[in-house]
């Protein structure tokens, strides 16, 4: 299946947009665990959140093209894959630094590409409508 080009440069710009959020959320979560001492589970949702708004800013204005307005559906469903992938991200931080033993700052470069597909498929949806 052969992609073109339009959709090409959006997966480019959703991945560099991505990247950057992705560094925003884990110095965040250090910045939380470690110098304020807030327990992992936590930082990891308040860096997540943090970083979530971020996006969505940067999805809407620069990654898909024409997103335009945002209508209540789009919105609904973007704060609902969000609450999704946060579940999904907490979900797989604490399987991997509870029961697996990784140390959680590992285990979230697993759980941000766990939850980068999850956020792709749907946020394009959110942003760019059915």
């Amino acid at each position: 299946m052969m992609i073109d080009k339009a959709r090409q440069k959006e997966i480019i710009r959703f991945l560099v947009v991505g990247g950057g959020c992705f560094l925003i959320e884990y110095g965040s979560l250090f910045f939380f665990t470690e110098a304020l001492h807030i327990y992992y589970l936590y930082s990891s949702a308040l860096a997540f959140i943090i970083s979530v708004l971020v996006n969505y800013w940067l999805c809407v204005k620069y990654v898909f093209a024409g997103a335009g307005k945002q209508n209540r559906k789009q919105a609904s469903l973007f704060i609902g894959s969000s609450i999704g992938g946060l579940g999904i991200n907490q979900l797989c931080m604490w399987i991997l630094v509870e029961k697996c033993g990784i140390y959680y700052m590992l285990a979230k470069i697993v759980a941000a590409g766990v939850v980068m597909v999850w956020n792709y498929v749907l946020k394009r949806k959110a942003v760019k409508g059915f």
